[in-house]
């Protein structure tokens, strides 16, 4: 766990592939039990520790999660989550292919399958969906794989992966919405990058940035970030 933001009120992290953000059917260790550890250590804190969970990550997604160390945090950044109105979320997809356009929004209805935990996109909408939608923008490409950065309108349970599927884009590592393989850490290559908001007591404009997992293929995109070799549509 890597403590990216820390104050009076809230707390982010830089979450892992494969940890997971609270208790399910594993029984595995939780990302919010390990935040708690953290603060109870570091504060000296006797008896429990307070901390609200305003949002989530999929388990084998990467990057910021957001936690609130206050009961009137937690109510205001709940709010904030429900609505979109003050808070912006951007994601980084590694994909096998090249966007059909440079920018795009999406738009779909999006139906959950509880036994398989996975959702199916449908483009008319439905009486059992929920609307989705969110707005690609790409951004450079390696030898063999294709960077978006991507921004959540709104927050459906395995959005970004089951709508990008939809326009035959499939993310690193993702066997369940297309990708031909698993990745070797069963992780994949999705990655909350940065989370805008405004501070839920403060009142002042908050960003945080989390890096992406430290391997060969999110390196290399990071060098060709750094070394400006980008495409005429991301520099514009």
């Amino acid at each position: 766990m890597q403590v990216i933001f820390e104050d009076n009120h809230i707390i982010a992290v830089n979450k892992s592939c494969g940890e997971i953000v609270q208790d399910d059917e594993t029984g595995d260790l939780t990302l919010l039990d390990i935040v708690k550890d953290y603060l109870k250590k570091k504060y000296s804190k006797p008896g429990n520790v307070y901390l609200g969970l305003p949002h989530r990550l999929d388990r084998p997604t990467s990057g910021v999660v957001l936690l609130a160390k206050t009961e009137k945090a937690l109510v205001r950044l709940n709010k904030m989550f429900q609505t979109r109105d003050t808070i912006k979320k951007t994601y980084w997809a590694v994909v096998d292919n090249r966007p059909p356009k440079l920018e795009d929004k999406l738009e779909h209805f999006l139906v959950k399958n509880q036994e398989k935990n996975r959702s199916v996109a449908f483009k008319n909408p439905r009486s059992d969906g929920k609307y989705a939608s969110l707005t690609y923008r790409y951004v450079v490409s390696s030898n063999r794989y294709h960077l978006l950065e991507i921004e959540l309108h709104t927050g459906r349970h395995h959005q970004i992966r089951v709508q990008l599927s939809q326009i035959n884009l499939h993310i690193k590592g993702d066997v369940k919405y297309g990708f031909p393989r698993e990745n070797d850490d069963k992780g994949i290559h999705l990655h909350a990058r940065k989370i805008e908001f405004e501070h839920p007591v403060k009142k002042e404009q908050i960003t945080i940035v989390a890096d992406p997992p430290n391997d060969v293929l999110w390196n290399e995109f990071l060098n060709l970030l750094r070394n400006n070799r980008l495409s005429p549509a991301y520099q514009a």
